[in-house]
């Protein structure tokens, strides 16, 4: 189903309302980019490039072939480079890393009952186990990789970001507060990309769509302390991973539950559906007192 543009063609321009939330949404971005060097040619570039995939894919008008001329008129974008971008082989700026596999072997390894202790902790698991059927990391590797990556090349590298320990050579512990460790763009990078691209879409369909919102909520509080401030911050880590690790482990049981039912009838059960859920913790000093929001 093709998308439609939500402003009409007479519209001398858009809500001033929008223009505003996009002006706050670039500083961040635009600080970000000039961190790592990003000039506004390479921006503008890069832009071309966004506006005239996603003309071309979502803005499609039914039974008519989508034309350079008209993906132009759409983005503004000229119709020579219109046409040689839409022309030329797709290619991200940054290849994605073996995070997304990283993130499932975290998932199984807090969640599911074989790879925790007692007190629903992840276990220490040993690297091979020398009983057949036993939990190891081995196996845990192998239930998301199968034969593509081998454990001891997943163990590597997460010794060198501090995701996990090997101890007396035989015991790999996990540390679950390092997910996405600090000496790894890699990891940090795919998950930006990841994270405020799902969080952008639900925010923007629900600006522009009247169908019933995702979920999008924050509390906002100012003219607080430093201590009122590392206070809610530790209450909001500690709650926020128990929602993810509860959800987390839910989640694992329901596309199990899943893939133990082999005849599907019913297209709302079809297990084509993708979910994100996360949260954030954000801080800084203010230059103006305001009410607090909820």
């Amino acid at each position: 189903m093709s998308a439609k543009p939500p402003i009409s063609s007479d519209a001398a321009e858009p809500p001033k309302a929008v223009l505003s939330a996009l002006k706050k949404l670039l500083r961040p971005l635009v600080r970000l980019l000039l961190s790592f060097q990003i000039t506004l040619p390479y921006l503008i570039e890069l832009l071309k490039r966004t506006y005239v995939e996603v003309a071309d894919e979502d803005f499609k008008l039914d039974n008519k072939k989508q034309t350079d001329t008209r993906i132009s008129l759409l983005t503004g974008v000229h119709r020579k480079d219109t046409r040689r971008l839409r022309n030329s082989d797709t290619q991200d700026c940054v290849a994605e890393s073996n995070t997304s596999i990283g993130a499932q072997l975290v998932a199984r390894w807090i969640s599911k009952a074989e790879y925790l202790d007692a007190e629903g902790n992840p276990k220490r698991l040993p690297f091979k186990s020398e009983q057949p059927g036993d939990a190891d990391f081995e196996t845990l590797v192998a239930s998301v990789c199968k034969q593509d990556i081998r454990a001891r090349v997943v163990l590597d590298e997460w010794q060198r970001v501090g995701m996990a320990t090997l101890v007396d050579g035989h015991w790999v512990e996990l540390n679950k507060k390092a997910f996405i460790a600090d000496t790894s763009l890699d990891e940090k990078a795919f998950f930006l990309g990841m994270n405020l691209t799902d969080h952008l879409e639900a925010a923007s369909q629900n600006l522009r769509s009247n169908k019933p919102p995702f979920v999008e909520r924050c509390v906002y509080y100012d003219g607080l302390t430093d201590e009122a401030i590392q206070e809610l911050k530790q209450l909001a880590e500690a709650q926020g991973m128990a929602m993810l690790e509860a959800l987390n482990k839910r989640a694992l049981e329901l596309q199990a539950l899943q893939a133990n039912e082999s005849n599907v009838q019913d297209s709302n059960t079809n297990p084509s559906q993708r979910m994100n859920l996360g949260f954030y913790f954000f801080h800084e000093l203010t230059s103006e007192k305001t009410d607090e929001h909820l």
